[in-house]
């Protein structure tokens, strides 16, 4: 996998990531271009079902500078591309565990296509955070420590 083009980095804090499915994304000309400068936002975004599709909403992706009155929709909504199967355990997932789809990374994969990676998730209590980052900061304080007892 190559250099994303965006990340979602709350995703994790935020949320239980459970399982991450990669899906096609379909787009227009002007926005593989934009995507090309590298130039794209997924952090507000999120992906939800509409009727037995999944649709990508509220990702930001710029339009193109060189493209005239032809440009898109900065941020319109995107249908992801997913085997049906993929699409009706995701569908069942939201619908009977209240489950949510969130958007953790976007990059182009060795074809050269544009991807999206979706995480199935669970959202996180506030309690549940403070635990991830008093786990995340005992991480950093261990190697730190670790770190110093190497030079005495």
């Amino acid at each position: 996998m190559t250099k994303p083009i965006a990340e979602n980095r709350r995703a994790r804090y935020d949320y239980f990531i459970e399982e991450t499915v990669e899906a096609g994304l379909m787009l227009t000309g002007t926005e593989v271009k934009s995507l090309r400068v590298g130039r794209a936002n997924i952090a507000e975004s999120y992906a939800s079902v509409e009727g037995r599709e999944i649709k990508l909403i509220n990702a930001d992706i710029p339009p193109y500078g060189h493209a005239n009155r032809f440009n898109h929709e900065p941020r319109r909504h995107r249908k992801l591309l997913l085997h049906r199967k993929q699409i009706d355990k995701l569908i069942g997932a939201v619908q009977r565990d209240g489950r949510t789809l969130i958007p953790l990374k976007l990059y182009w994969n060795e074809k050269g296509l544009a991807k999206l990676e979706i995480g199935l998730a669970k959202g996180k209590k506030n309690h549940d955070k403070r635990e991830t980052e008093a786990a995340r900061d005992w991480q950093r304080d261990k190697a730190r420590l670790m770190k110093g007892d190497r030079g005495d």
